[in-house]
């Protein structure tokens, strides 16, 4: 399992992958940091797809088309933001991820590349979430043939430093 993780530093929207998560918030219509990034590196053909699919829950997950990414989709998932943990975000978390990988096998995804969900503007604790991420993406792979390589792309070295972390903690003998 731990072969089938790998943690990088670099920019999700460059990763030529069959599907890439984009780290949305609950309209699915574009706003900063990844979701912006993706919305800009695919077009506005992306934004058009989004406005059909009427928005998306917290820790659920809905797939488009990659339009001039170099990914084949774009899996978006909302998630949780920050208000302390008293508010069901570590299970919301963790429920994005597996909803994504969900969407991924169904749609025969192969590889798929993470972004630190909900990290940045909604101020997930950096090290908590890259835990909830490894532990719940490794519990998917266990019992599951695809996807059969899954991406951590972090944006800093700082956020790359928790998730190898996170990933020497899951891999552990």
């Amino acid at each position: 399992m731990k072969n089938r993780i790998q943690v990088i530093q670099g920019d999700i929207t460059r990763q030529t992958c069959d599907a890439i998560v984009n780290a949305a918030n609950t309209s699915l219509l574009g706003g900063g940091g990844v979701d912006g990034a993706i919305h800009r590196a695919a077009g506005p053909d992306l934004l058009a797809e989004c406005r059909t699919l009427h928005g998306c829950q917290t820790g659920k997950a809905k797939i488009t088309k990659g339009y001039r990414l170099p990914a084949r989709y774009v899996i978006h998932t909302p998630g949780p933001i920050w208000h302390g943990g008293g508010r069901n975000e570590p299970d919301l978390l963790a429920s994005c991820y597996r909803s994504c990988l969900e969407l991924a096998e169904a749609k025969g995804c192969r590889t798929v590349c993470f972004p630190s969900i909900s990290t940045g503007v909604y101020h997930f604790p950096l090290n908590q979430a890259a835990g909830i991420a490894m532990e719940t993406i490794g519990e998917f792979l266990a019992s599951h043939t695809l996807p059969a390589q899954v991406t951590m792309v972090c944006f800093d070295g700082t956020t790359k430093g928790a998730y190898d972390q996170a990933l020497a903690e899951l891999t552990k003998p």
